[in-house]
């Protein structure tokens, strides 16, 4: 039972990524106006196992829109397990986003020239939150990290709502370190100083993201924190991290380690990391979807409208509108072609031209968990 309710309590949260060189997006556009937008997911059901069946993909029930998704293995196993524990329940203890900005680097002379993130936090549902509506309100920006939170183990407090900002890098995640508690300060062992120092709350998410900064900057500290790296050593960083993160388990628990849920999230602003992993040979991780297409849905200024509606605020064509990706936990638009479904354990990779690649992430079997 106990490990059920782990697994249950860490995995129902989620997120919206939104990248572009050149095209801002309005914070409101993509956070709170659409039906499914990510603020409007907090009062809404995640019920999975009414996707079973393929007619039923575009089903729109209790608030939940999860097309191309099926909860099963193509031997047509599901556990019971997995379909009541996977994207359900509230999402109410609070949210976060981060947004990037120039302001910090057009006011100082201390050698910060890249955009760095804006970051808002608070452990109440987000429409409940009129600071919140007014920064959406009057906020654009080329790079956006959203993030919505249902707590269990660790405190209600906004210190431990996602994203996690390092410099210039912000970090978010979807899902649940299994056994935490057992690995927690192993993992701290292998942190730089800077890194560790920077971890304000007590969740498994930003201490993964402490591990991960230390990977990408080599352990360099936090004026490292200000350089760019290449979307491969982004990727290859989050692999190191996932791959010591399962090690340190099978070390202490050996075979009765059980599997990780690691949706996972990182950008510089420019470029965008993001992971879909469950180290399981059946079982999948949380839904996370991208999108290179409905960025364009999700801003007024061009025709069409996030659920269908008519636009009468739309004032450019879709050919002016800057190629961007999104990324996200559920589909924000009524149109389910604009969203392609990251398959179980893939990277997607977004380098600074907005071009985005998915890569299969090949991993040793052993890590695979087994839940006997």
């Amino acid at each position: 039972m106990c490990r059920q309710l782990r697994f249950f309590a860490d995995s129902i949260y989620g997120w919206f990524a939104y990248v572009s060189e050149k095209e801002e997006c309005l914070l409101e556009d993509v956070l709170i106006a659409p039906s499914h937008s990510l603020a409007k997911q907090v009062h809404e059901q995640y019920v999975i196992h009414v996707l079973l069946s393929a007619e039923l993909l575009r089903l729109n029930l209790n608030g939940s829109y999860l097309p191309k998704l099926l909860s099963h293995d193509p031997n047509e196993i599901t556990t019971e397990h997995e379909i009541t524990t996977r994207n359900r329940l509230f999402n109410v203890d609070g949210f976060g986003v981060a947004w990037y900005s120039a302001a910090a680097a057009e006011f100082n002379s201390n050698g910060i020239t890249a955009e760095h993130p804006a970051l808002y936090k608070n452990a109440q549902p987000p429409l409940h939150d009129t600071n919140f509506r007014s920064i959406c309100a009057n906020t654009a920006s080329k790079a956006v990290f959203a993030h919505i939170r249902a707590a269990t183990a660790t405190p209600v407090t906004a210190v431990n709502n996602h994203p996690f900002v390092f410099g210039r890098h912000t970090f978010m995640h979807n899902g649940v370190i299994s056994d935490f508690i057992n690995i927690c300060r192993d993992m701290v062992d292998l942190m730089d100083d800077d890194a560790y120092a920077n971890i304000h709350g007590s969740t498994d998410s930003e201490h993964f993201a402490a591990l991960y900064m230390t990977y990408l900057t080599e352990g360099k500290g936090q004026k490292s924190w200000e350089q760019q790296y290449t979307v491969k050593q982004m990727r290859d960083a989050m692999r190191k991290a996932v791959g010591m993160v399962v090690k340190l388990q099978r070390e202490k628990l050996g075979g009765k380690a059980e599997p990780n849920s690691l949706n996972l999230a990182a950008t510089d602003g420019r470029q965008l990391v993001a992971f879909r992993f469950r180290n399981h040979a059946i079982e999948q991780p949380p839904s996370l979807y991208y999108s290179t297409k409905a960025g364009v849905t999700l801003n007024r200024k061009y025709p069409d409208h996030p659920d269908g509606k008519e636009n009468p605020l739309a004032h450019k064509q879709v050919e002016e509108h800057g190629s961007h990706v999104i990324v996200a936990s559920e589909p924000s638009t009524y149109n389910s072609k604009e969203w392609e479904l990251i398959e179980k354990n893939h990277c997607l990779m977004v380098e600074t031209d907005g071009k985005a690649q998915l890569e299969k992430l090949d991993y040793p079997q052993e890590w695979n968990a087994t839940m006997n």
